[in-house]
């Protein structure tokens, strides 16, 4: 964990449904600086829920939402599970979606991303399912995380999104052992 003044920098807590409006927030902020998500969506809040969530936590540092990821069941056009799926002979559905993560700009240095990561990761291996996840390809910062944490990289492919589906480079990872 990292340390901020002698304090851990966050806590990773199961989100709850008052804490929307707050990832709505820190989400705009990341899409005004970053463009993730690529498309914003009509409904933020139900984007941060989808059909398919399993879990979803929040990292908290100096009492606002830093940070958010989900873990969902796997949908059409998630690419990750297929691949990891071909290549080791599992069912797609043996796998789990790490998704909607993002830090807050103003909370970023200080691990939080890394703690997210291994909490949505910890659950995927507690209900028996492996992690995988899809990043868009010009998201050079999270591909490091996600390597700096040991994920592999599966493949690059790519997808059409958005109402006028414009093809997108994604590349697709897998948690390492």
């Amino acid at each position: 964990m990292i340390l901020r003044d002698g304090k851990p920098a966050a806590r990773v807590r199961q989100r709850s449904d008052r804490d929307l409006d707050e990832c709505v927030r820190a989400l705009a902020e990341v899409h005004e600086r970053d463009g993730y998500p690529v498309n914003w969506p009509p409904s933020p809040g139900d984007w941060l829920s989808p059909p398919s969530l399993m879990a979803a936590w929040v990292a908290e540092s100096d009492g606002r939402v830093a940070g958010h990821v989900g873990l969902c069941a796997s949908e059409a056009g998630d690419s990750a599970p297929g691949l990891w799926s071909a290549r080791t002979g599992t069912a797609v559905e043996a796998t789990a979606v790490v998704s909607r993560l993002f830090v807050a700009p103003w909370a970023r240095g200080h691990g939080i991303g890394s703690l997210l990561m291994d909490r949505a990761v910890a659950e995927a291996r507690g209900l028996g399912l492996h992690p995988v996840l899809d990043v868009v390809a010009t998201d050079t910062a999270a591909a490091a995380l996600y390597e700096r944490l040991g994920w592999e990289l599966l493949a690059t492919v790519e997808q059409r999104w958005g109402a006028d589906q414009s093809p997108v480079t994604i590349r697709c990872y897998s948690a390492g052992s």
